[in-house]
């Protein structure tokens, strides 16, 4: 199918007053959840409405769901200057718990996006060490991706990084897929014995301009700060620019397509992840950092089932 855009006139708001849901999570029964500052995470109840579950604590940021239907949540506690753990919560037993505070020695405090495999593996992004988040907008390259094993052990598998943001697996699992928000790109690392990763490599260009200290300002539509990513079941990549309020796609060919561009933002208000769900995949969702509602529409390609979703 082709990659249409999508108008923001198709979009709904919905969860009006919930805050901060930088992601959304669908579960195999349709049961839809969001990250909420608030709380450990929002169910996003039919009609629009959200219910808080679990504590607050930090800045819940990236989520996504086990095999088990459990959320795991990387918390970005950068954001409150507080710790940034990997956690899990169960909305079944209301159980939440701290999964890793700390890898091969290295506190988390940016614990961004995380993904899970067939495995049971759960990749994870550290954006940055630096002091405030917006600090490491600057281009540093402290970020790093680690990966939890069932066995509860966990190791780093990249580093120097440029604030690694949003996660992807390929379907079929070779390849995981790593928004860099201060390179203005994505890269692409294949993944080795189950659990470790090879060098990375850019996937398709650079996507925009980045703000410089000793330059003109861009257009916004033109920056390129990129942050959560989505496969289609087309192997289109979806990457969220929420500077520019706008939502590209690369393709299998590495050409890119806008999907998504709201310039004045008051539809789409820097989004940060797109989600997919329903019985066709096709219910798009996409969460905000700055918005206090998540974005809801159908999308012209069903998503990339995740490991939950099976």
């Amino acid at each position: 199918m082709p990659l249409t855009p999508i108008p923001t006139s198709a979009f709904e708001k919905i969860a009006l007053g919930i805050d901060r849901p930088e992601d959304v999570v669908v579960a195999k029964d349709g049961r839809v959840y969001a990250a909420d500052h608030q709380c450990a995470v929002a169910e996003l109840l039919p009609g629009g409405a959200f219910k808080r579950m679990g504590p607050k604590g930090g800045a819940p940021n990236g989520v996504n769901m086990d095999a088990q239907g459990r959320i795991v949540i990387a918390n970005f506690g950068i954001y409150d200057r507080e710790p940034g753990p990997l956690q899990r919560f169960d909305p079944a037993t209301g159980v939440h718990e701290t999964l890793l505070t700390e890898v091969e020695g290295r506190r988390l405090t940016s614990a961004n996006y995380p993904v899970i495999d067939r495995a049971g593996n759960v990749w994870c992004a550290n954006s940055t060490h630096a002091e405030t988040w917006p600090q490491a907008l600057d281009g540093r390259p402290d970020g790093f991706l680690f990966v939890l094993r069932p066995d509860g052990s966990a190791s780093v598998v990249a580093e120097g990084l440029k604030f690694p943001n949003g996660l992807a697996l390929s379907a079929d699992e070779a390849q995981l897929f790593c928004a860099q928000t201060s390179a203005a790109d994505v890269l692409v690392f294949d993944i080795l014995d189950g659990a470790r990763l090879a060098p990375g490599r850019r996937y398709g260009p650079v996507l925009g301009e980045l703000m410089r200290p000793d330059g003109p300002a861009p257009d916004p539509s033109d920056l390129g700060y990129t942050d959560g990513v989505g496969l289609d079941a087309e192997g289109n990549l979806w990457v969220c620019l929420p500077g520019a309020n706008k939502v590209v796609a690369i393709t299998p060919a590495l050409q890119v397509v806008t999907l998504i561009h709201d310039p004045s933002g008051k539809m789409v208000n820097h989004p940060t992840n797109v989600t997919w769900g329903g019985p066709d995949l096709r219910d798009l969702y996409i969460g905000s950092i700055r918005a206090d509602y998540v974005l809801k529409a159908r999308s012209p390609i069903a998503g990339q089932p995740q490991i939950h979703q099976l």
